[in-house]
């Protein structure tokens, strides 16, 4: 029995050392993982008009390989989402979620102090083909605009 008990730790070592060896120890620190970065904070966020419409907390989390975004409507709706740099593709992608049972799936890229993501293409109920978009946008001040559009 003894002898069974060796032979597992020493394949357990052998399949797990590669991996343990591969690891850096910042693997999503490049300027890519960090195009995004802007967004990270506590954030009041306002409509167009001034009203205050809810509060969003973004913290990178797992190494720094995910923007984690928690939101609070002012209505008391929430909703979370997971946004990452997608190395194989050179991406950013976002999975949202939200207490409604709501869920958003956006792809896309950075540019100069902006994010634009997009959904995939999708039938509306009026049967149009349509795709979500969004687009963050740092000001000079250190605000970040959130522009929100659909586009055919």
């Amino acid at each position: 029995m003894s002898a069974l008990k060796s032979i597992f730790f020493y394949f357990g070592l052998t399949i797990l050392s590669p991996s343990l060896m591969a690891q850096s120890p910042c693997a999503c620190c490049t300027e890519n993982h960090k195009a995004f970065d802007f967004w990270v904070g506590d954030w009041t966020v306002f409509d167009t008009s001034g009203n205050k419409i809810g509060e969003n907390k973004i913290d990178k989390i797992e190494g720094n390989c995910i923007l984690n975004e928690h939101w609070i409507g002012g209505k008391g709706n929430t909703g979370s989402s997971y946004n990452f740099y997608d190395a194989t593709d050179s991406t950013w992608n976002q999975l949202w979620i939200d207490s409604q049972g709501g869920n958003l799936v956006l792809k896309g890229k950075a540019s100069s102090n902006k994010m634009i993501l997009k959904s995939k293409f999708q039938k509306g109920p009026n049967g149009n083909m349509y795709c979500n978009r969004i687009t963050w946008t740092l000001n000079l001040d250190g605000s970040v605009n959130a522009t929100l559009g659909d586009h055919e």
